[in-house]
This record gives C-alpha cells, sequence and structure tokens, in this order.
C-alpha cells in the first residue's frame, strides 16, 4: 500500500493508521499513487466487466467485495449530449464506484468497525459493501432523509443514526465517531481512495470514445467527488500520453445552496467567508437536490482549482429547472431521482457556456426519492 499526504501542509500519514484526516489541518488526505504505464485501450478487450478492467490505473487490485460495478452505458440525448447511466450499479448510485474501494481497504485493514455519514447514497453504498465484507457499519443522515434511501441502508443491516439539522452537523457528529480507536471512516469526502474510484467514471468514457475524452463534461457538485475523481482521470490519461486534449470541467450546483458557484465568480481560491460562516449551521435549503446541497466542501480549494485549470465554469440551477429535466428525463425512459438530474437540467439551459460535445452524468435512480412534486 501507499501513504496519505495532506495537500495544504504536506504531513504525511500510513494507511494502516486509520487516521482519517491531517492531524496538523483536520484537512483531507491525497494519496500518492501514480498508475501504471504501458496500457492503451486495445489491451482493455476481454477483461472483466467492471471498473476493476483499469486495475494498472488503481491503487488496489481487484478485491474480494466486488458486486460487479461500473461499466455503465453511455446513451445519447441530443446531437451533442450523452448521458451515462451510473444509475444503473448495485445500489443504483455512481457511490459505488468509490464505495468499494473504501470498503476493500477496511477490509484489508481490519477495523472493529466502519462509519460513514451522506445524505444517502454514499451511505447506502458503503452499507452495502461493508454487508458484503461482513464489517460492521454505522451509517449517519440528516433527518429528513429520503425513506427510500434510509430503508435501503436499514436493508443492508447497518446501524441508521438520523442526526438532527443539516448535512454539516451529520458530518460533525460522525467525524466524531471516527476519531473512537479502532474505527475506519469510510469518508467519501476525506479519504482519497474514494476519489481513485470516481474517477473510473472517466476511465470508462475514454475506453467508449475510442480513446479519446468529450469536449466537456458536466458533474453535480456537493462535496465533489465526482468532479475531483474526474480531474485526476484526466490529468492521469494526460500524463500517460493517453488522451492530448482536455475536456473542460463545467460543474453544476443547486441555485440554493451554491458556496462553489459564488466563490468561483468571486474569483476566489476559497470559500468566501460569509459562506462558510452561513454553512456550518443551516439545514437543508434544497430539498430536491439534497446530495449536492452541502454548503462547506471540505476540499473546495481543490475543487475551485480543478474548475480553472480545465478552462471550465459553474452553473446553478434552480428547484424548478430540476423539476423539468426529471420529467423530461422520465419522457425519454431515463426514470433519475432529483439530484442525478441537476447536470441535464443545467446542460439543456446552460446556453454559451455549453459548447461541443458534452457527457452528463445521471447519477442515482428514481426509486431512491420518486418523482418531485409541483
Amino acid at each position: 500500500m501507499t501513504s496519505y499526504h495532506c495537500p495544504v501542509d504536506g504531513t504525511r500519514s500510513v494507511i494502516t493508521a486509520l487516521t482519517w484526516c491531517c492531524p496538523v489541518c483536520r484537512g483531507p488526505w491525497d494519496l500518492d499513487f501514480t498508475p501504471a504505464r504501458g496500457v492503451g485501450v486495445n489491451a482493455l478487450s476481454g477483461r472483466s466487466d467492471s471498473l476493476w478492467r483499469y486495475k494498472e490505473f488503481l491503487p488496489l487490485d481487484t478485491p474480494a467485495i466486488s458486486l460487479g460495478e461500473g461499466r455503465t452505458p453511455l446513451v445519447p440525448l441530443t446531437d451533442t449530449v450523452s448521458a451515462k447511466l451510473d444509475f444503473l450499479m448495485p445500489t443504483l448510485s455512481f457511490k459505488d464506484r468509490g464505495a468499494v474501494m473504501l470498503v476493500e481497504l477496511a477490509r484489508r485493514l481490519g477495523p472493529d468497525r466502519v462509519v460513514a455519514d451522506s445524505s444517502g447514497n454514499a451511505g447506502t453504498s458503503v452499507a452495502a459493501y461493508c454487508a458484503r465484507a461482513g464489517l460492521p457499519c454505522t451509517v449517519y443522515v440528516p433527518e429528513g432523509t429520503s425513506a427510500g434511501k434510509t430503508g435501503q441502508i436499514r436493508a443492508h443491516g447497518a446501524r441508521l443514526v438520523p442526526v438532527p439539522g443539516g448535512r454539516e452537523a451529520t458530518a460533525r457528529a460522525a467525524r466524531t465517531a471516527a476519531d473512537e480507536p479502532g474505527a475506519f471512516y469510510a469518508s467519501h469526502v476525506f479519504n482519497p481512495y474514494f476519489l481513485h474510484g470516481t474517477k473510473t467514471y472517466v476511465y470508462e468514457l475514454w475506453e467508449d470514445l475510442g480513446g479519446r475524452l468529450p469536449d466537456a463534461l458536466a458533474v453535480p457538485v456537493g462535496n465533489g467527488t465526482l468532479l475531483l475523481g474526474a480531474a485526476l482521470a484526466v490529468t492521469e490519461l494526460h500524463a500517460l500520453g493517453l488522451i492530448t486534449a482536455r475536456p473542460r470541467l463545467i460543474a453544476v450546483q443547486a441555485r440554493a445552496v451554491a458556496p462553489l458557484a459564488t466563490a468561483f465568480r468571486a474569483g476566489a481560491d476559497d470559500l468566501l467567508p460569509d459562506d462558510a460562516e452561513a454553512g456550518g449551521g443551516r439545514g437543508p435549503v434544497s430539498l430536491l437536490a439534497e446530495g449536492i446541497a452541502i454548503p462547506r466542501p471540505p476540499r473546495a480549494r481543490q475543487i475551485l482549482a480543478a474548475v480553472r485549470e480545465s478552462g471550465g465554469t459553474f452553473l446553478t440551477v434552480p428547484e424548478d429547472a430540476v423539476r423539468d429535466a426529471q420529467r423530461d428525463l422520465a419522457a425519454r425512459g431515463l426514470y433519475v431521482e432529483s439530484t442525478g438530474v441537476a447536470c441535464w437540467a443545467a446542460v439543456r439551459n446552460g446556453g454559451d457556456a455549453v459548447g461541443g460535445e458534452v457527457v452528463v452524468p445521471l447519477c442515482g435512480a428514481g426509486l431512491k426519492t420518486g418523482m418531485a412534486a409541483g
């Protein structure tokens, strides 16, 4: 195994220490990892039809707990926009890409228990893979999380802890539990193994498009785990000489909770002070896009830098656009949860900010939350 390092102050830690954050700044870890060279698109034929076909690009080899995650279809929506159907995953969301990496790591480390916090989908994924691995799991969720998601978490045998307040209060409760001895914090935000799982979204696009990427990738952003995974894959593919052109990253936030979009438009490198101070105490604001209604994402600086370096931008979507986009996709045969349609809502109304060939992820199944009312 490799080691963690802090992107802010350079602090390092061995992975076996179960230290879930930098002990100096309490920020998220990054991972010391360089993918292997010499693997092109032509070398992938005949391999396992899951994300583990990209084993040379991953920090863990094929796990014992795989549920066949990955390799989701890419289908056209218009002449220039395609959708990757990541709701066709074992637990019906893209979070399986990262959760399988976290839980496989936990299985190898052998903690007493696994702790996670989530607005629903990440917790469900961690609970499912912990069940597969035989690991005890506790998932903290905000009070008011949809019944479809909480029922799915319980069905996998995890202990569910509803937390009063918003997403920030839930994260604080989980982090307190994660500080206890013997706990492995399966954080999709703080643990970089999750990002190395979500990056396979882009490796699949690269393979599906014959060794290239589209002009732009539209990505929903709350904590930014899919966007940062995508940026990581683009950087790796370019460094390996497997692509020459890098796509723009179009980051999509709910208009009601858009601290990153606000900072980006202000030219800031981090969250603005007013947003950071307000974010710690407010409850859920964007009910439809609950999965990306994150007022204070810990990797804010990295997200803003990744979008700028790609030549991309931020778009925000109001609640009525989310409703319309969900109905539009359902009329096309795609029943997607309200958070999962945010990118389609942004791209179809994005105007000049969206150009060329674009791919949007459909991140979660509509059965998790139902159809938005109104």
